[in-house]
């Protein structure tokens, strides 16, 4: 009960404190903050649990830690966290050099992130008979798949505006 309670107070500062990048930027703070952060997502806090899974995948150092934020982001998605079913359901799409894609894995991700409330899953579905995986069903006609936006190639535009 006790340790419970220790618990969530320490996540509670390492939250506030995470704001501060003078903080997160000494090695010893941010070795606390980690700490807490990993204490309350083991007593199997979901909110803990995504939030510290996504730090791991995304700045974590090492396939260790990259493979251990997309276990706690896996909990958090059975748990009902809509963003790390919709993250896990990124992360099949893309799949890496030890899976291959999966698209019906995504699928059903993003089925799960939008039943949690998470609004962007419904614009990553397929719009179109070709793209959508086998029992999947397309978007309705009219509705983008992908929102519209500048594309940055890298590259210069080709025409000048000096000419």
């Amino acid at each position: 009960m006790l340790h419970r309670l220790r618990a969530r107070l320490g996540y509670a500062l390492a939250r506030r404190l995470f704001r501060w990048s003078w903080w997160v930027r000494q090695p010893r703070g941010w070795r606390w903050l980690e700490g807490r952060f990993a204490r309350m997502a083991s007593l199997g806090d979901v909110g803990a649990q995504s939030f510290y899974g996504h730090i791991l995948l995304f700045r974590g150092q090492g396939l260790g830690a990259r493979e251990e934020g997309v276990r706690l982001l896996r909990l958090a998605a059975e748990g009902g966290d809509g963003k790390a079913a919709y993250q896990l359901g990124l992360l099949s799409l893309a799949g890496d050099a030890r899976q291959a894609s999966d698209a019906s894995e995504a699928a059903r991700w993003w089925a799960l992130a939008s039943a949690a409330g998470h609004p962007w899953p419904r614009g990553a579905w397929p719009n179109s008979i070709e793209m959508a995986p086998r029992g999947c069903r397309p978007m309705p006609s009219g509705r983008r798949a992908w929102p519209r936006g500048r594309r940055h190639s890298g590259s210069r535009p080709t025409t000048s505006r000096y000419r």
